[in-house]
């Protein structure tokens, strides 16, 4: 029984009280050594000193240890996701501003293209004025005379008085027929000429070629076109 009781006594015996314990013994022997040497003992609390800085129990237990790692985790963890999440928002930002800087090309883009096309269309419109100008009917029904014939002129001048009013830049506004001699459809004269459109010389040309071909002449152009009204 005893010996239990001492058995006991020693693992009752705290970690502070090993290290004071040591630290006594480390004392003493020092004390001795410098009687020995001749130099007085000095008392200290290195004893007390070392016990307290050698303790064991400052030493995390395995459950402390396991929840300082796991504060750490969470921690690496939400800052891991908030560096994802300010990635994302700042690639989101990026596409955004691409996406509104790709649209304001397109419309720098659709709005010098339709400037562009808006320019040629006022260009066009004022050369066929220009050329409205310097081809007046009179001069124009001249120029049908030079090359029709005084034969055939009157057949001619008819069919072109009825079918566009001696205006080479008349348009049908439901067939889109063409012209003086109303071409369906219009670039059919450019066989005569690139300058179709603007040229009443080139229309009067295609004109008499497409009745002779067609009909034997103006005059029997002009007889089928009495009955039919067309030709």
């Amino acid at each position: 029984m005893r010996a239990t009781l001492e058995g006991n006594r020693v693992n009752r015996i705290s970690v502070r009280g090993v290290a004071v314990a040591s630290a006594t013994a480390v004392t003493a022997v020092g004390a001795v050594v410098g009687a020995a040497s001749g130099s007085s003992a000095q008392p200290s609390n290195q004893a007390s000193d070392i016990a307290g800085s050698t303790l064991l129990a400052d030493i995390p237990s395995g459950a402390q240890a396991q929840t300082i790692s796991d504060n750490i985790s969470a921690q690496a963890t939400a800052q891991q996701a908030d560096a994802d999440a300010a990635a994302q928002k700042a690639a989101a930002e990026n596409a955004r501003l691409k996406a509104a800087s790709a649209a304001k090309a397109k419309a720098a883009a659709d709005k010098a293209a339709k400037d562009h096309a808006d320019a040629v269309a006022a260009s066009r419109a004022a050369a066929r004025a220009t050329l409205a100008q310097n081809f007046s009917p009179g001069s124009v029904q001249a120029m049908a005379l030079a090359i029709v014939g005084q034969a055939q002129y009157q057949c001619f001048s008819n069919i072109v008085t009825r079918e566009s009013g001696w205006n080479y830049t008349a348009t049908n506004p439901s067939s889109g027929a063409y012209g003086l001699v109303q071409a369906l459809p219009g670039s059919k004269m450019a066989s005569a000429g690139a300058d179709w459109r603007t040229n009443p010389e080139t229309q009067i040309k295609w004109g008499l070629n497409y009745m002779n071909v067609r009909y034997g002449s103006p005059c029997d152009a002009w007889a089928y076109w009495q009955v039919h009204h067309s030709y």
